[in-house]
């Protein structure tokens, strides 16, 4: 029997996997180039008609953009999935709906092998081939940046250049940012470069998604955000009236009303899965905007007890989105309860933008357990306030305890 030499490779159209193409293709395999479309910027038939002259038996281009949103964006914003207490999980976000897909391609064209760009000290390796694995643990992966072969023949980018120019590959003529970004619907982040040294400022032209806050518009913008179990149905720009409740629409306003106030900026140094810890810029308008008024409803319909619960899973939730556990059991575990939690999460925040500042200015909910006769200072409703002092005794008892022992251990 022939042996399956095809290959489906996620294709940019950028230098790295231009030319992991041509390499493929000198190594004997057919190539098939996958383009997932996540709401980055790019001309993505260029990049076809690129890959087809490269050599390329075949092009994909797949629209993720409304199941990232519906699919992978909203779960984790209904968990409140924050990595390391800030991070918004952009570039995370977005790769298991890609490995997903790309193994759905690989199974169409029954390719026996998948192929990425990415290195061996990132987290994008981890999170790609941990999802082709557990989607069929029968495919085998192909990462050039692993490979001996490749590296013996490309030391850096210079040897890559100088192969593309050797196989009439076109590379870009413009002068390469100093850093590296990864771009789609939730999030842009920039890293390496001159953004290694954590101590240097990032420079305002680096941020391409978000204006500056010190020039934002002097005015707030107020909206509002309601939401069904957990989830937004609709946003209203106050303002203008102009409201949308399709996912993708809404998620995609979010977007533009946090960027033109300069919502959602982040610096910070955060540590890879693998061990290294690299600093990273981070702009996310639209995510910033939903976590603040997803945790607000909450304050309003969610029972204490559950919070406290919650609050539990999610930092869990968030490290497996991170490190690239999204298809294993203890994610479907993990998920089962927190959509539990979320079922009453109904109701309406407003919020005012303004100069990268999100300020919640109030909320109503039909799930509501805020009960104005039971906490107003001014009326007395049901709550007898009596109870309070057998309440606070019951609470001191172990702290008097304590105190008892410990001055009988000074006296000694």
């Amino acid at each position: 029997m022939k042996e399956n030499k095809k290959v489906v490779l996620a294709y940019s159209g950028g230098l790295d996997t231009s030319v992991i193409l041509r390499w493929l293709i000198e190594q004997g395999y057919e190539v098939i180039a996958y383009i997932a479309d996540v709401g980055q910027a790019g001309d993505f038939q260029a990049a076809k008609r690129k890959a087809l002259k490269v050599g390329a038996k075949k092009v994909y281009i797949e629209d993720l953009k409304k199941e990232l949103v519906t699919d992978y964006i909203f779960p984790i914003f209904k968990a409140n999935a924050v990595y390391e207490g800030r991070y918004l999980l952009g570039t995370a976000a977005a790769r298991p709906l890609i490995a997903k897909r790309h193994i759905e391609i690989a199974a169409k064209e029954h390719a026996a092998f998948v192929s990425h760009g990415a290195t061996g000290k990132g987290n994008d390796q981890v999170r790609f081939e941990l999802g082709y694995y557990a989607l069929n643990p029968a495919i085998k992966v192909l990462a050039p940046w692993k490979m001996q072969s490749f590296l013996n023949q490309f030391k850096g980018r210079t040897d890559l250049i100088n192969y593309a120019k050797e196989k009439g590959i076109e590379i870009s003529s413009t002068i390469k940012k100093p850093y590296s970004e990864d771009d789609n619907l939730l999030h842009i982040s920039h890293e390496a470069g001159i953004l290694e040294d954590p101590a240097h400022e990032c420079a305002e032209d680096i941020y391409s998604r978000t204006v500056s806050p010190e020039k934002a518009p002097n005015k707030p913008t107020r909206i509002s955000i309601q939401f069904k179990d957990g989830i937004p149905v609709n946003v209203k720009n106050l303002d203008t009236g102009r409201s949308e409740k399709d996912p993708l629409k809404l998620f995609m306003m979010l977007n533009d009303l946090g960027s033109r106030n300069g919502v959602g900026r982040l610096d910070m140094v955060e540590n890879r899965f693998v061990g290294i810890k690299s600093r990273g810029v981070y702009e996310t308008p639209g995510g910033a905007i939903l976590l603040a008024a997803h945790k607000d409803i909450e304050g309003i319909a969610m029972d204490r007890e559950v919070m406290r619960l919650r609050d539990m899973l999610s930092p869990k939730f968030a490290e497996l989105v991170y490190n690239g556990f999204w298809f294993s059991p203890e994610m479907d575990f993990l998920r089962a309860a927190l959509d539990k939690s979320q079922e009453a999460i109904d109701g309406t925040v407003t919020l005012k933008l303004y100069k990268g500042n999100i300020i919640i200015t109030g909320r109503a909910s039909p799930s509501s357990l805020y009960d104005k006769n039971l906490s107003s200072m001014d009326i007395e409703g049901g709550f007898n306030q009596k109870d309070s002092e057998g309440f606070i005794k019951i609470h001191a008892t172990r702290l008097m305890a304590h105190s008892a022992i410990m001055k009988r251990r000074g006296a000694k």
